[in-house]
């Protein structure tokens, strides 16, 4: 009996299970479409318009931009060079981004010569590696080969440039394709990378080539060890007479540089060119001692002829500074001085009492290593404050008492080559009266044609600005100039302009400059004009500054 219920049972349950599958399979058909329709979504999801926004055109441009240039920067940066042989140098050429352009030539241990060669934002960078033991020594055993170096130099630049120009297309495509490549991972963008990176590479090539200036080696900015700069340079007559063509100066520079790695003990002496007289410009001293060590140094490497000392000299002008003035009999070159504002009458009286040294005032007139040379001292002694100060008037009032001199000695036949002054505005007053008139007082470098013809050059500080710079945390440059003068015509032909890293002296910069009428192509200078009586009768304001 208990067994029939449990069978029962069993039929009972095993009856309910087939009415709920009979009765649920409509059911689980009907909603079989949503749950395929949920899960296609699950795995095609679709963008919601209103909640992102896709990329603004600028922007995507903007960022084609930036990966186009990090990329050729970065091509340029890792292949872009090439190792050329130029003469009996090996050289290493690149291409360098850059706003102002221009080539920089890296001789070391010498340091770099820079040369404005074009405007572009590209700069080619020429590093000096080594020297080739076999082709200098050839040079050393046959010295006649320099004459056709020249020839063999502008070989060797045109197909180093050649090398490099095709080594540069690549590194930049490459360098743009691949960071285009890993930054938007499609074949196309990065592609479009490489091409925008090759047409600015082109347009800048076309810009350098339109903007190539030849002559620019006429004036080179030479950094680095500052007793060498004027055997890299040269001198004013060779760069005036022969430095006529690029391929003749590269040839020069190419053989100078040979020399320089050739001597083993000391650098080979500058020869000074016979024609040529070398005056040295210093001004602004104010009581530095190091000054005088600069000075001898550079007398002695340039050969200088005379030394002229625009003023300034001392600071406070007591007699207890005089000691101070006692190197300069030792200096090895005369010395032409004229008073500055902190010099005293004490200063100037001690001053005649020394060997060798020329003091000017007044108007004063005297020859020189075959210069006229015709000065006047400040008028006024600004450390005496109980003088009250007058100012330019003062400076104008002096001026015309030199411009008077100069005319005079004019007259009787012996005119001024170069005038000094220490206040660029009693300079002024001499426009049209002398070829050149030097003066200080500012303390940084100018040189300007005024309007009459006269050359004004205006020296900076020698001193660095003296013993008040060291408590500066950025204090002046000391500063000189070397000029050239033709010793006939007595004209200027090119000029130095020296630098010295602040009281550390820790960085030399020479900067070579011609006068326009100098360069190749110009018409010969020609003497200022004498002026007219309406011109010499009354005083001209002082040009703009």
């Amino acid at each position: 009996m208990a067994r029939d219920f449990t069978v029962v049972q069993l039929c009972i349950r095993a009856l309910r299970a087939l009415r709920g599958g009979i009765l649920g399979a409509p059911r689980a058909l009907r909603a079989a479409p949503a749950v395929l329709a949920r899960h296609y979504r699950s795995r095609h999801t679709h963008p919601v318009g209103e909640l992102v926004s896709p990329p603004h055109p600028y922007g995507r441009a903007l960022g084609l931009v930036a990966v186009v240039l990090l990329g050729a920067w970065l091509g340029l940066l890792i292949v872009g060079s090439v190792h050329a042989p130029v003469g009996p140098m090996d050289t290493r050429m690149t291409l360098r981004p850059s706003l102002t352009g221009g080539t920089k030539i890296n001789v070391a241990p010498l340091g770099s010569l820079q040369l404005a060669s074009h405007t572009a934002p590209v700069r080619l960078d020429v590093d000096v590696d080594q020297l080739d033991p076999v082709r200098s020594q050839a040079l050393v055993d046959h010295p006649e080969r320099i004459s056709g170096l020249q020839d063999e130099v502008a070989h060797d630049v045109v197909h180093g440039t050649a090398d490099l120009a095709v080594r540069s297309c690549v590194a930049v495509v490459s360098g743009a394709t691949a960071l285009g490549l890993a930054v938007y991972r499609r074949p196309r963008r990065a592609l479009a990378a490489g091409g925008l990176a090759l047409a600015l590479l082109t347009a800048s090539g076309t810009a350098a080539y339109a903007t190539w200036n030849p002559d620019s080696v006429l004036e080179p900015k030479y950094s680095g060890l500052l007793a060498s700069a004027p055997s890299v340079v040269g001198n004013a007559r060779n760069i005036v007479s022969e430095f006529d063509v690029y391929q003749r100066e590269l040839a020069r520079l190419v053989t100078n540089v040979t020399k320089l790695y050739d001597v083993t003990s000391t650098l080979p002496a500058y020869q000074p060119d016979p024609s040529t007289i070398r005056v040295l410009h210093v001004s602004d001293i104010h009581l530095n001692p190091a000054s005088w060590h600069i000075i001898a140094s550079l007398v002695e490497q340039y050969g200088i002829d005379v030394i002229v000392d625009t003023g300034d000299t001392m600071d406070h002008g007591s007699k207890t500074e005089n000691g101070f003035l006692d190197p300069i009999e030792d200096l090895g070159a005369p010395y032409v001085w004229v008073r500055g504002n902190h010099d005293s009458l004490a200063t100037q009286h001690y001053l005649k009492g020394l060997k060798n040294t020329h003091v000017l005032d007044d108007g004063r007139a005297v020859t020189v290593a075959g210069l006229r040379f015709a000065g006047m001292g400040d008028p006024q002694f600004t450390p005496d404050r109980s003088v009250k100060a007058e100012g330019d008037n003062a400076e104008r009032a002096a001026g015309l008492t030199l411009t008077a001199a100069l005319r005079t000695q004019r007259a009787q036949g012996t005119p001024v080559d170069i005038a000094l002054t220490h206040n660029p505005t009693a300079a002024r007053t001499t426009d049209g009266e002398v070829p050149l008139v030097l003066a200080g007082h500012i303390h940084h470098q100018e040189m300007e044609v005024m309007d009459r013809g006269t050359r004004l050059r205006i020296e900076g500080s020698t001193g660095g600005s003296g013993l008040r710079a060291v408590d500066d945390s950025h204090p002046d440059p000391v500063e000189a100039s070397v000029l050239y003068l033709d010793s006939s015509t007595k004209r200027l032909q090119a000029w130095d302009e020296i630098r010295l890293g602040g009281l550390g002296l820790t960085k030399a910069e020479v900067s070579r400059h011609l006068p326009k009428e100098n360069k190749p192509g110009a018409t010969p200078s020609t003497p200022p004009p004498t002026p007219s009586p309406t011109q010499s009768s009354g005083e001209r304001p002082p040009g703009p500054r």
